[in-house]
């Protein structure tokens, strides 16, 4: 069975202060999070940063079939190559994420609305709350 990951980065003022927070189930139960401040950066940037992370935590902890859900659709539909990435800052973190997709059997990308996604929200908001 596949595990899930959710994923958010936010910043305010956009750029301004950011910070990213994920989930990741193995089934219905959470089994790892993280919630970290990254300074500034633009939304986008903060969104690609936390997916980034996910990513890395679940190949840490060994999972190799993934299947991660973002609110921001331009970075699902990047990461899904239905759009290209003009920003070249955005451009340099597609990369890295793409990079580290080759090493899953199974990896999906997915849009949810943020209603779907407030656990990821919230350790957002906590970082930045924390800094």
């Amino acid at each position: 069975m596949s595990h899930r990951l959710f994923t958010d980065g936010g910043a305010r003022n956009n750029p301004g202060p950011a910070a990213i927070g994920g989930v990741l189930y193995d089934g219905d139960t959470e089994f790892a999070n993280f919630s970290e401040y990254i300074g500034e950066a633009t939304n986008n940037q903060a969104e690609y940063r936390a997916i980034l992370r996910g990513v890395e935590l679940a190949l840490e902890k060994n999972i190799l079939e993934l299947d991660c859900f973002l609110d921001s659709q331009l970075i699902v539909e990047q990461l899904n190559k239905r759009y290209k990435v003009k920003d070249k800052e955005l451009a340099k973190l597609f990369v890295k994420v793409w990079n580290l997709t080759v090493k899953f059997k199974h990896i999906t990308f997915t849009h949810v609305r943020r209603e779907k996604n407030k656990e990821a929200d919230a350790l957002v908001n906590k970082a930045l709350d924390n800094r």
